[in-house]
């Protein structure tokens, strides 16, 4: 990684703006998963280890722009204090002179914590007047919200142009382990793409067949790659539109040597349901008015022959409706197998993550990206603007 990190700076008595992602789940006033909140504690540790004056910064759920009581940070506040020992004061607002004075009055090893920053028009807006607010606060920017690094935000690239601004931990394990998976992996290297539909995946598909020795497609979108190959899928999700590009990127495939691995059987349900009626059949033999909605026991098994044999697996999206019960045994199977591997397992965010955290299995991950949408732009190789915006080494 060619950018500034935490370690190149001299922190002692400076005031220190740091970027976090704790945008958490909170249900009746209570975080319901602290797993954003864990991934920042070794900066905060280590900005207090090294008497700096701590201003941490983050946005909550989606106020638009305007204060909304219910998305304060005031919890998360509350919760990083017990975790870490220590008071982190909260300031009333996101800017302006209370806070001002707040920042001014810090002492070393002492913390505040800002309101979120989203309740303000401008940070979505990527105002530069707020972002050199946010500046004025402090010497140093930290940015550590990986779950952010994709979007141009006042306090996540904005601000960079006024201030020096290097990596914290999180952003930067984020950066090694993802990078080196996809630019320098141990082979063979193994993607598994799940999901809905590839109009969310194409640039990642696009990306990876340029890189990877397998790519196992799963979940809906495996679907339009189904129908690609002129089989019949009664029910199924299956973007039309997206037929003639399935059928593309299989033929890179072939160019290039990568096998594209799609399911051999699928589970099939008469409805969008639970409790509907299933059954497992070929790919090819999906009967009339039924819909696929998991990948069947032998496509398991072939793709765990792969995942077993691979040096390194990126796994990004979900391999059936995992959200039900009766739809989520190709999605753990996954996550069991990933547990089971010798090699190196990378999940990418977002579902795949939540899926490896509700089957208990995070602890046998390689790494788990705290950052759905981030994850998934720097697996599709383009540049993330809270990553760029930092200062170079």
């Amino acid at each position: 990684m060619n950018k500034l990190t935490l370690k190149d700076v001299n922190l002692e008595g400076k005031k220190v703006f740091v970027r976090m992602d704790f945008n958490v789940p909170i249900k009746d006033g209570k975080i319901t998963d602290e797993t954003r909140i864990k991934g920042a504690l070794p900066t905060i540790k280590y900005l207090l280890e090294h008497k700096a004056r701590i201003i941490l910064a983050s946005h909550l759920g989606r106020p638009k722009g305007e204060v909304k009581p219910e998305l304060s940070l005031q919890v998360v506040a509350n919760r990083i204090s017990e975790l870490i020992g220590k008071e982190v004061q909260m300031a009333p607002e996101v800017v302006g002179d209370k806070v001002s004075e707040m920042a001014r009055s810090l002492q070393n090893g002492e913390i505040m914590m800002l309101e979120n920053v989203r309740f303000l028009p401008g940070e979505e807006k990527n105002d530069d007047k707020l972002a050199k607010g946010f500046a004025s606060l402090a010497d140093i920017f930290v940015n550590d919200a990986f779950g952010t690094a994709h979007r141009a935000h006042a306090s996540t690239a904005g601000i960079a142009k006024h201030i020096q601004a290097v990596a914290g931990f999180l952003i930067e394990k984020e950066l090694k382990m993802l990078g080196e998976a996809v630019n320098n992996p141990k082979r063979p290297l193994v993607a598994i793409i799940g999901g809905a539909k590839v109009s969310d995946k194409i640039g990642v598909i696009e990306n990876l067949i340029e890189k990877v020795d397998t790519l196992i497609i799963g979940g809906g979108m495996a679907n339009t790659f189904l129908a690609a190959k002129g089989f019949e899928m009664g029910e199924s999700l299956v973007e039309k539109d997206k037929i003639e590009l399935a059928k593309t990127l299989i033929e890179q495939g072939i160019n290039k040597n990568v096998e594209i691995m799609l399911p051999s059987d699928l589970l099939v349900a008469e409805k969008f349901d639970n409790d509907s009626p299933t059954q497992v059949v070929p790919s090819n033999q999906v009967p009339k008015g039924w819909m696929a909605l998991d990948i069947g026991t032998k496509a398991a098994k072939e793709f765990g022959e792969v995942i077993q044999s691979a040096k390194t697996v990126v796994w990004n999206g979900p391999m059936g409706v995992f959200e039900m019960n009766n739809f989520a045994k190709g999605t753990f199977g996954i996550a069991e197998l990933l547990a089971q591997s010798n090699g190196i397992s990378i999940v990418g965010g977002g579902d795949s993550a939540a899926a490896v955290e509700k089957a208990g299995l995070a602890e046998k991950m390689t790494h788990i990206s705290t950052g759905g949408g981030a994850s998934l732009e720097f697996l599709e190789g383009k540049t993330l603007p809270g990553v760029e915006a930092l200062s170079d080494n």
